[in-house]
């Protein structure tokens, strides 16, 4: 799998350094960002679903967005933190396309980076480390919003710091295989490249280079639903962020995610979540 570093658009939203005394205990934090920290001092622990990470000193950690964790900690503990978000653009974000390692070892520079981004940017620091304060709409669209008010060079010299961090999990990243199938692997990519727009499923028997009929049972078979059903949810993924950071009108998110009737978007998004957007929308807020 082939991926442009060009493509990744990065957003810093926040970064800081962070000291606890058995206070960092959070549970069931999922956020739209990624979060990348590194230990400086002491010791802390990461849930990762049935996962425990221990956090130590001289490391570094990736938790990819949508990733519900929960942290524990009972003594001191000291880390940097940072807050990256890839920001709109047609293709899925890089954890669509590779398997990232957890933990990282530090280069000897990475606590430089980070020190060198807390003194450029001490209003990106977060108020408090308690997630449910800064984790919600307002906040990430502001965060969005004062990172795109950065002058230029300030933009550049975030983006080469960032990429030189997630470039320690880089090393030891592997390309995730979507199925076995090459042919299925071509579909899924094709989904994923084109989620804006209204995908044909003869369009992608023809990327297959099989017959509708076949493409749907071979799908079916390899991903465990039919090809329209795989899109409709990645299409609802989608719509969950965009409800979170952008305040277009369903009908308007509707049509901007390919669905040419609106009604049938509502329908898809409550049979998905439980709940319609205008209500999932409001209760993020």
């Amino acid at each position: 799998m082939q991926i442009s570093i060009e493509s990744l658009n990065l957003l810093m939203l926040n970064v800081g350094l962070a000291r606890h005394n058995g206070d960092w205990n959070w549970s069931n934090v999922d956020s739209p960002f990624t979060r990348i920290y590194l230990v400086t001092q002491g010791k802390a622990r990461l849930h990762l679903g049935d996962r425990v990470v221990d956090l130590r000193p001289g490391h570094l950690y990736v938790i990819p967005a949508h990733t519900a964790h929960s942290y524990e900690c009972d003594g001191l503990f000291t880390h940097y933190y940072l807050h990256v978000y890839e920001g709109y653009k047609n293709e899925t974000d890089i954890f669509d396309f590779f398997e990232f390692p957890t933990e990282a070892e530090a280069n000897p520079l990475d606590a430089e980076l980070f020190e060198q981004m807390c003194q450029m940017h001490p209003e990106a620091k977060l108020p408090a480390s308690d997630p449910t304060l800064y984790d919600n709409s307002k906040i990430f669209t502001s965060n969005v919003n004062r990172y795109k008010n950065l002058p230029l060079h300030e933009k550049l010299q975030l983006r080469g710091t960032i990429l030189m961090l997630l470039s320690r999990f880089f090393k030891e990243a592997t390309p995730k295989q979507w199925t076995e199938d090459e042919r299925i692997s071509r579909v899924q990519k094709y989904i994923h490249d084109h989620i804006y727009e209204d995908i044909d499923i003869n369009t992608l028997a023809s990327i297959a280079c099989v017959t509708k009929s076949y493409l749907i049972r071979l799908f079916t078979q390899m991903c465990g639903m039919p090809p329209l059903q795989y899109i409709n949810q990645k299409k609802i993924e989608r719509a969950q962020l965009l409800l979170i950071t952008d305040n277009m009108p369903i009908k308007e998110l509707a049509y901007k995610l390919g669905f040419n009737d609106h009604s049938y978007f509502i329908r898809m998004f409550k049979k998905s979540t439980g709940m319609s957007p205008q209500v999932y929308r409001k209760s993020i807020k």
